[in-house]
């Protein structure tokens, strides 16, 4: 049986007058990401995870910003593209734990179905999917409320 490990990072400027969408997940908050897509950073980890895992690249090389006719696309869509890939390998998803780094909003009471969106979008069941919330301890553009990271890491196994 093969065995592949990825890790993924993604981090977005908070900005005024944009929705926030962390996993799937719309979060009641007064700021939001800034990207070409939904700027969505787990979903990002997440894919570069797993596009890392399967030595394919970033997904830059599938959705570049550069690329007008995916600006604000949905990071669901971007999600779909990497697991297709990755069956296209002959691989599924093992496990992924996800960390989202914010100082707020604070994210406890949305964990649950961000897990539930994060596992939908990766056709994999909720069980081994991990998401945690930390802070930056006030440091750094995190620590100091301008931006969101998140860090991911996903293990496949050959289907």
């Amino acid at each position: 049986m093969k065995f592949r490990v990825g890790y993924g990072e993604d981090i977005h400027r908070l900005v005024p007058d944009k929705r926030l969408i962390i996993c799937g997940t719309e979060l009641p908050f007064h700021m939001g990401l800034e990207g070409h897509s939904d700027a969505d950073v787990g979903y990002h980890a997440v894919c570069d995870a797993i596009l890392g895992a399967l030595a394919l690249g970033d997904i830059g090389k599938y959705f570049p910003p550069s690329d007008e006719t995916t600006e604000g696309i949905d990071s669901a869509i971007i999600v779909s593209k990497c697991i297709s890939l990755m069956r296209e390998k002959d691989f599924e998803i093992n496990n992924v734990d996800v960390i989202i780094y914010t100082e707020a909003p604070k994210l406890r009471n949305f964990i649950d179905t961000m897990r539930e969106n994060l596992a939908r979008a990766l056709e994999c069941d909720v069980d081994v999917v991990s998401i945690k919330a930390k802070t930056n301890e006030g440091l750094d553009s995190v620590g100091e409320r301008k931006a969101i990271r998140a860090s991911a890491i996903v293990s496949l196994v050959e289907d």
